[in-house]
This record gives C-alpha cells, sequence and structure tokens, in this order.
C-alpha cells in the first residue's frame, strides 16, 4: 500500500513506533486527553476493562475516573450523555462497543447531535465523536458484524469517517476530535492488528514491517474531507474505503491491471474532486464497499461518478458489495468481497 498520507504530517511530529490500528486508535486518544483537558471517554467497558478490543487499554489509570469512565449499557443514554456533555465545552469520545449496537442510539445522534448547531442558530455545537467498531472477521454474525456507514452518511450534519490503516487512524482520530461537528468513527474489526490480504484461507499479516503501520508518537492530524491515492494507476479507478481498500490493492496485483485505487477515508463530507480527477483520468470505475449492495454508500458513489464524469466514462460503472441479506453468521467470507469479486469487476470494465 502507497502511503501518501505523508503530506499530512507536520515535522514536529517527533519519532514513530509500529503501530497496530488499535494502538494508534489508543494512542490518538492519549494524545489528546493531554492536549485538552476537555476531552473524556467514555462507554462500555473503556475504563478499567480497557474497551472490548483494548483500544482504551491504560487510559483510565493514566488520566482517572472522572476523564475515562464506564457508561451503564444504555446506547441512547451514551449518546445523550455525549450530546450534553458537548454542549457544555467538552469534547467526548463515546464508544459504542458494536455498531451494531448504535440503534437505540439513533434519536439521540440524528435529531440532537447532527442538527444542534441549526437549531440554535450556531449558539451550540456538538464536537463530539462516537467510536464504533464494524464489518465482519469474528463470525459475529448480524448483531456484531454490520457496516452502518450508509445511513450516517445521508444525515445532514454529522461526519462519517472509516481508516484503513494505524497511521490515518490516529490521524483522523485526532482531527475528529478536534472537530466542532460531531463524527461517527468506523473501525474496521478485521484491520485492528493487521492488514487484510482479501484471503480467508491466509493468516493475517501483522501489521509490524508495513509502512502504514509507522505512526508518529506525538501529535498530528489527517485533515477530513482529503481522500488518499494508495496506489496510482491508468487503466480503471478502484472507489474503496476500510477493510476493502487491501482487497482491491490484492485484486490489482492478481490480475496485473493498472489499477489507480482510492482510498475514501472521509466518507462525508466527500473529497468529490480526488474522486472525479480519478475517474476522468481512467474512464473506468469499480466501487467496493463490504455493506449490503441496495442503498450502500456505493450507490452514492455510482451516482456522483455518472453525474460528473459522465463524457469521460468508457465502460458502466461496476458495483462489488456484500449480499442484500441479514448478515450470515457461517458464511461471512462468502458474503465479504474478495479479490476473486473484485477482479472479475476489473476485468469486465475492461472488457467493454
Amino acid at each position: 500500500m502507497t502511503v501518501q498520507q505523508e503530506t499530512d504530517l507536520p515535522t514536529q511530529a517527533g519519532s514513530r513506533s509500529t503501530l497496530t490500528m488499535i494502538q494508534a486508535i489508543r494512542s490518538a486518544m492519549d494524545v489528546m486527553l493531554e492536549r485538552d483537558s476537555n476531552v473524556v471517554v467514555f462507554g462500555e467497558d473503556v475504563g478499567y476493562f480497557g474497551g472490548v478490543f483494548r483500544c482504551t487499554e491504560g487510559l483510565q489509570a493514566k488520566y482517572g475516573a472522572s476523564r475515562v469512565f464506564d457508561a451503564p449499557i444504555s446506547e441512547n443514554g451514551i449518546a445523550g450523555a455525549a450530546v450534553g456533555m458537548g454542549a457544555y465545552g467538552l469534547r467526548p469520545v463515546a464508544e459504542i462497543q458494536f455498531a451494531d449496537y448504535v440503534y437505540p442510539a439513533i434519536d439521540q445522534i440524528v435529531s440532537e447531535a447532527a442538527r444542534l448547531r441549526y437549531r440554535s442558530v450556531g449558539q451550540f455545537t456538538s464536537p463530539l465523536v462516537f467510536r464504533m467498531p464494524c464489518g465482519g472477521g469474528i463470525y459475529g454474525g448480524q448483531t456484531h458484524s454490520q457496516s452502518p456507514e450508509a445511513m450516517f452518511t445521508q444525515v445532514c450534519g454529522l461526519r462519517t469517517v472509516m481508516p484503513s490503516n494505524p497511521y490515518d487512524a490516529k490521524g483522523l482520530l485526532i482531527a475528529s476530535i478536534e472537530s466542532d461537528d460531531p463524527v461517527i468513527f468506523l473501525e474496521p474489526k478485521r484491520l485492528y492488528n493487521g492488514p487484510f490480504d482479501g484471503h480467508h484461507d491466509r493468516p493475517v499479516t501483522p501489521w509490524s514491517g508495513h509502512p502504514a503501520s509507522a505512526v508518529p508518537d506525538g501529535y498530528y492530524r489527517v485533515e477530513l474531507e482529503r481522500a488518499a491515492v494508495v496506489r496510482p494507476g491508468k487503466q480503471v479507478t478502484v472507489l474503496t474505503y476500510g477493510t476493502t481498500v487491501w482487497v482491491a490493492l490484492a485484486a490489482a496485483a492478481e490480475t496485473g491491471i493498472d489499477a489507480e485505487v482510492i482510498d475514501i477515508r472521509s466518507l462525508w463530507p466527500l473529497d468529490l474532486q480526488t474522486l472525479t480527477d480519478s475517474v476522468n483520468k481512467t474512464g473506468r470505475c469499480v466501487v467496493v464497499h463490504e455493506a449490503t449492495r441496495t442503498c450502500g454508500y456505493g450507490a452514492e458513489l455510482v451516482s456522483l461518478m455518472q453525474e460528473h464524469c459522465f463524457h469521460r466514462l468508457e465502460a458502466p460503472i461496476e458495483r462489488v458489495t456484500g449480499w442484500d441479506t441479514p448478515y450470515p453468521h457461517a458464511q461471512e467470507w462468502d458474503y465479504f468481497p474478495g479479490p476473486s469479486r473484485v477482479g472479475a469487476a476489473l476485468k469486465r470494465v475492461m472488457e467493454v
């Protein structure tokens, strides 16, 4: 994976460490807890236990139970408390233990957090982050493996972010915490401990030694609303994000097609210019994501590329996605878009 995000890195960021995505996310919260006394971290089991995926491990011991603390099993309570904290000057980072658990909190997120700035004519803001592990990879079935990003990208007033590597995860989370808008920060579980090579019959490769795991120890930002070209190419553009960035890279390598792979990173607001520049250059486009196909986020991407790149397109735009079914517990590796499915789509657009 080409790490073109280097331009986001301030020269004063200091030394680097090799981190997993879990460690990078923890480092972002650590940096911001130390940097800003208004930052608080809370959610189910995030305090003493350190979170179900250990993303907050050690933070309560370092900063105390008044700044890193556990919440009841009540997602609507977590969301409502975060909105109130943000309105009165804090910068809460609230963890929803799995993205699948967010539904009881939707009213608070959509009707309160997303609209507070508009309803108060700018008197109040919602500077808060909802962290949510998303997607499959743990055989968690339909209650622990959903990818609900499209539900948030269509809500005015919300930002929706999904990183694909440790470097971006830390920089984007810091930028999200500093944002005065509410941010949905989705964390692909399959990427927590290593880059995913797209094949269920291979072990996940550790992040150690990968360029994207070299994470600055101190403060830095990866700006929101900026996509990254992670693989330059001339024949076809692949628009993707999160885990499927790695699937797209594997498919391009295995087919030998000169594909330009774009990691969208900030799903909304969107870096439309980077996407359209690429599609206008290559004339072909494949959209890849893990979520269901119908009304998935890819449908919006296809529509935008059709609107802005129509006269340059040499072939119909392809989508490679999850199935339009409840999440299959025992069949999740068939459900995931893999390199073979993405590779077949790449070949189809090249044949036109």
